[in-house]
């Protein structure tokens, strides 16, 4: 068996923390380097859910997508909830380890799984690394379908393949546009409607779009039928666990580790109920109440 020091040079190598914006918190959070890693466990987050699943099934390892402590602290007293996760990390022998922005950037990364996940083909990033000589890495993707599909027809599509959640899918704009082109971006992505637009895709597939960004950007389309799909983050970063695990998985047969890999299909979305309003008003930029799209979902 591997040690962890082991495992982690490897992780670092798939998603080198220098890559990490300068905000973020990346790396190992908890673990001894010497001890051995037999079983391996990938979610998104480190909450207490996640942490007995990995307590449960015997694991070693423990790698999120999101940071435990992204702000620091001064505590890790058991008596808060993040000082109970490392208290019980600590007490198991589980060592945790996150790989967030600098596993977004990466080629493949959290975009290009989630694009995988649609059956969407890969065109470049949306926001490319500099650093990048190749192209390859950077921020969000575009991607293009292999033959064009309508808005609603592209949220039906991300509803059936990405993991259920309370929100589901909302839309803003034409559920009957063609789009030929669509740009995705696992996580949050509102800050990056400026270089949406630039792109010249139909349609933008992300997370976490709040009333203002989006009615302004719906307001300054112009004459461009671009649409927005809003997905719950959590179901957006989620086919990336899938990846990371195949990744680790290759790079446990070449080395001979012999390492058992899990994902978690524990739903750490926050949200866990959703009632549909009764019906949306009808005008002519409205859906009417009997469209499937008239409603939340």
């Amino acid at each position: 068996m591997p040690r962890l020091s082991e495992v982690i040079t490897a992780l670092e190598n798939l998603w080198p923390a220098e890559r990490a914006e300068s905000w973020d918190a990346v790396g190992t959070v908890v673990g001894d380097p010497d001890q051995e890693v037999a079983r391996v466990l990938f979610a998104v987050d480190p909450v207490r859910e996640i942490v007995d699943e990995a307590v449960k099934l015997g694991a070693d390892l423990l790698v999120t997508h999101h940071p435990l402590y992204l702000r620091g602290t001064t505590t890790v007293a058991a008596s808060t909830f993040k000082g109970r996760v490392v208290h019980t990390l600590i007490k198991n022998d589980i060592a945790l380890h996150v790989a967030h922005t600098n596993a977004d950037t990466a080629d493949p990364g959290v975009s290009d799984a989630l694009a995988g996940a649609l059956d969407l083909r890969v065109v470049r990033p949306l926001v490319p690394d500099p650093t990048d000589p190749e192209g390859r890495r950077g921020l969000g993707r575009i991607c293009e379908l292999d033959h064009p599909v309508t808005v609603r027809e592209l949220a039906a599509r991300a509803a059936e393949r990405l993991p259920a959640t309370a929100q589901g899918i909302r839309v803003a704009g034409d559920p009957e546009a063609l789009v030929r082109k669509v740009a995705v971006s696992g996580g949050s992505g509102d800050s990056l409607f400026d270089q949406v637009r630039a792109s010249g895709v139909d349609a933008f597939l992300t997370a976490d779009l709040r009333h203002h960004p989006a009615s302004e950007f719906m307001a300054a389309r112009a004459h461009s039928p671009l649409a927005l799909l809003d997905a719950a983050h959590w179901a957006t970063e989620w086919p990336w666990c899938e990846l990371a695990a195949a990744q680790l998985d290759e790079i446990s047969d070449r080395e001979g580790w012999d390492l058992r890999v899990h994902v978690s299909r524990t739903v750490t979305d926050p949200w866990t109920a959703h009632a549909a309003s009764a019906a949306l008003p009808t005008s002519a930029s409205r859906p009417s109440s009997s469209d499937p799209l008239g409603a939340p979902n």
